[in-house]
């Protein structure tokens, strides 16, 4: 897919995330959970998806003819990164044909050894045509990932790092600091809200990723009682 055509199906939309870690209630060995949460998203309107594993990106692909955001997590103890981490990520994806790949591109030590720069430069030799999206948690790695050659810029890690605990989220103010600087940013991470997504949006979001919010059960029931108990 080329940017203009992913920049035309999910500009100032949404796309939903549909993944189940090993640990969770929707996690089964088979699979056949997340199409169904694909095809559910589908269906309200969601413009793509976000997923995880080849396994759930092929089963979502059979029923969902939406563009796609693969990612495939595994980890590498003890460095931190483990949003498709490692060239070989990036093959099992790009087999898989989805429109975009996503990748770890904060600033933490990898795996690989390999910089950011370094490591995206080398999936851009081999796969000049596929379209990347960084994973970032500061506004410096989203500048770094982009001027590396990054199409685009999620702001998935804020908040989960060490160097972004401090941030506010929602991160409004990166996002908009970001798409201030030309850099075509998508909003993903602590939005809740529909209103959330819309100020997203508001502050130059190209489109906004909700996952748990809407893909994750347990995790709305847990909040559900936490503010009734609050």
């Amino acid at each position: 897919m080329k940017h203009e055509e992913f920049d035309a199906a999910v500009g100032g939309r949404l796309i939903v995330s549909c993944q189940a870690l090993p640990d969770e209630p929707l996690y089964t060995s088979q699979g056949g959970v997340m199409p169904l949460m694909a095809r559910a998203a589908a269906r309200g309107g969601a413009a793509g998806i976000r997923a995880n594993t080849v396994r759930d990106i092929q089963q979502i692909q059979a029923v969902v003819h939406l563009p796609i955001i693969g990612i495939i997590k595994r980890d590498y103890p003890p460095e931190a990164p483990y949003i498709t981490a490692t060239m070989r990520e990036v093959d099992e994806l790009h087999a898989t044909h989805v429109a975009v790949i996503a990748l770890d591109c904060t600033d933490r030590p990898r795996h690989d050894g390999q910089s950011v720069r370094d490591f995206v430069h080398a999936i851009k030799a081999k796969y000049p045509d596929q379209l990347l999206m960084a994973d970032i948690a500061t506004y410096d790695e989203g500048i770094a990932a982009r001027t590396a050659g990054c199409d685009y810029v999620g702001t998935t890690l804020c908040g989960y790092t060490e160097a972004s605990k401090d941030i506010p989220v929602p991160p409004f103010d990166l996002v908009q600091r970001l798409a201030a600087a030309g850099v075509p940013t998508i909003a993903e991470g602590h939005v809740q809200q529909p209103e959330q997504a819309q100020r997203m949006l508001e502050v130059g979001a190209l489109a906004v990723v909700v996952g748990g919010a809407i893909t994750r059960p347990m995790e709305i029931t847990q909040r559900f009682v936490a503010g009734m108990h609050a």
